[in-house]
């Protein structure tokens, strides 16, 4: 796979962005409607129940099932250390006994005395849910989470690996088509978000984690690098999983492309500023798309002249990125949206634009072989 692009890419040097941070079970929400958080502040927290170690007492101490409870040293609800003795009995008069032991600490949840089986219940994991974006908590959600809300920067790449974290930006590359590579990462990328060009190679990559850079966001990746680095072919799951100790956003797509010089400008405007990044991408139905967001420190709850893109839809002067060949990759912009459909060389009948390019050169293609970049 020599490219691959995603149409209706988001980058916007000011937005209104809000975010759901839900726990995976009821628990507690810890701040409340109007807190302001940083990235790290723990907005709720739960515990999910441990796991459950069955233990056959009655086969361990031979006795028939229905006589377990009289031989428990220890009932339902009580705590339990590993290796700590729950059960015990006798016999020959007392001369000789067995004992069962707890597998693992936690709480006895069940004695069954038809199965002869106690069943152990480990100590609960606790979860907590940070806030992720420097913001306001918006709206909160009873026992589920809280929503928060900031105006920053908005960048969507195509492709991601690796899950939530924050740093500063720090641009490495000197240009939007420069690849990046191991010599221009040093001891001062610890804990940044680094800015490539047009490739990140992998023994750039490897190099990044081991000086500690919590980010990457670059233009293009080879998707052989990819499968190295991960171990595995990737396939279609969502990621965001990869615990390879940093998280890579892809802006353009796969093989060396320039990052839209859109992006890296803008990028650029914000180094030095604190970025949250999340890898997570999904290509099936319920999309989800890699992101940085670059929070700033104006007050929510100001209204915004900036209207969504998507709510405008496309118009003459707007910024579009092409994304089938011949002129794959080129960006440019809306010049005529000419109404009737219009026949193409295969004979069939579209709707097309007329996309003029930076060097002047204006060319027809169909609406559908466009993507809209927000400004």
């Amino acid at each position: 796979m020599a490219h691959a692009y995603t149409p209706g890419l988001r980058v916007t040097s000011r937005t209104k962005v809000t975010k759901k941070r839900i726990l995976p079970l009821k628990g507690d929400v810890v701040v409340g409607l109007g807190d302001k958080v940083t990235s790290d502040t723990v907005v709720a927290r739960t515990e999910i129940p441990g796991p459950v170690e069955p233990l056959n007492v009655a086969n361990i101490l031979g006795v028939p099932p229905e006589d377990v409870m009289e031989a428990m040293l220890k009932k339902e609800g009580d705590v339990v250390e590993k290796d700590e003795e729950i059960a015990k009995s006798k016999s020959f008069f007392g001369l000789f006994s067995s004992v069962a032991k707890a597998k693992i600490s936690g709480t006895i949840e069940n004695i069954s005395q038809i199965t002869g089986q106690v069943l152990l219940r480990g100590a609960p994991m606790p979860v907590e849910v940070k806030a992720y974006l420097d913001g306001e908590v918006t709206e909160t959600f009873e026992s589920e989470g809280v929503a928060v809300t900031t105006w920053g920067g908005f960048v969507q790449g195509i492709f991601g690996i690796g899950g939530e974290t924050h740093g500063p930006i720090k641009m490495v590359s000197k240009s939007s088509s420069e690849v990046l590579r191991e010599n221009l990462i040093d001891e001062s990328c610890k804990g940044c978000v680094i800015i490539g060009g047009s490739l990140v190679t992998a023994n750039a990559l490897k190099k990044a984690i081991s000086v500690g850079a919590v980010g990457i966001v670059v233009g293009g990746f080879n998707d052989k690098d990819l499968r190295d680095f991960l171990g595995y072919d990737l396939g279609v799951a969502i990621t965001g999983n990869e615990n390879k100790g940093i998280t890579l956003v892809v802006t353009e797509g796969f093989g060396e492309i320039n990052m839209a010089q859109k992006t890296y400008d803008m990028l650029k405007s914000k180094e030095g500023q604190v970025a949250c990044i999340n890898g997570a991408t999904q290509i099936r139905a319920g999309v989800i798309r890699p992101e940085v967001v670059i929070p700033t420190t104006e007050d929510i709850k100001e209204e915004s002249i900036l209207k969504k893109a998507e709510n405008v839809g496309l118009g003459t002067g707007s910024p579009v990125r092409v994304i089938r060949e011949p002129y794959f990759g080129r960006l440019g912009k809306v010049s005529d949206l000419p109404a009737p459909l219009q026949a193409l060389e295969s004979e069939s009948h579209a709707r097309v634009m007329e996309v003029e390019f930076p060097d002047g050169e204006k060319v027809i293609v169909p609406r559908a072989n466009v993507e809209a970049i927000e400004e």
